[in-house]
């Protein structure tokens, strides 16, 4: 009898695991690839880019309350796009995810405008050969996100306000100075 219980049983046990149910919890993931930076623009009118991503696949994409297309391809990555107006300094737009299993995910983005150029004031221009020596303050209303001299990016950390350094060569430095939003600052510093 003890013999043939287990075959037995392990028959049962594989031919009830079939029977197991599967279910979605996994509800979709939204993200923005575009306007980076937390959502600063330096237009009222940017269009906003991203994806949603889904182990059974998105069904529909909402913003404020809303359907939008989704774009072709796999809808397990389901690309999206839409038009944006924004009324004043700030706007915040309601987006929607949903798959096949009703699970839903929205996210809150807020865009802000900020057409303000970052500021650069020079402190000091040296020369030493062919070496140049440069040193400076960045300044924005915002937050200045990345300083490049000729080139190379500083290592920085964003603020409104930062000061910089850098060595280069040649007979003038660019030096370019960018904030949140994308708008850009530049001076060619020369003797």
């Amino acid at each position: 009898m003890r013999r043939t219980a287990f075959p037995i049983a392990l028959a049962l046990a594989a031919f009830l695991s079939g029977c197991s149910r599967t279910t979605d919890n996994f509800a979709p993931r939204i993200v923005i690839s575009s306007p980076s930076d937390g959502g600063m623009s330096p237009s009222k009118t940017p269009t906003v880019k991203g994806y949603a991503l889904d182990d059974t696949g998105v069904t529909k994409i909402t913003v404020n309350g809303k359907s939008i297309p989704i774009q072709a391809g796999s809808r397990k990555i389901a690309n999206f796009q839409f038009a944006t107006q924004v009324s004043g300094p700030k706007s915040v737009y309601e987006i929607a995810a949903y798959d096949a299993a009703g699970n839903e995910s929205t996210l809150s983005l807020p865009i802000t405008v900020d057409a303000e150029k970052p500021q650069i004031n020079l402190k000091a221009f040296e020369r030493a050969g062919r070496v140049i020596r440069v040193s400076g303050v960045a300044t924005d209303n915002v937050q200045v996100s990345q300083i490049l001299v000729d080139g190379n990016r500083l290592n920085i950390t964003p603020a409104k306000r930062v000061e910089f350094y850098a060595e280069t060569t040649g007979i003038y430095a660019d030096i370019e100075v960018y904030d949140a939003a994308g708008n850009k600052a530049n001076i060619r510093a020369q003797k």
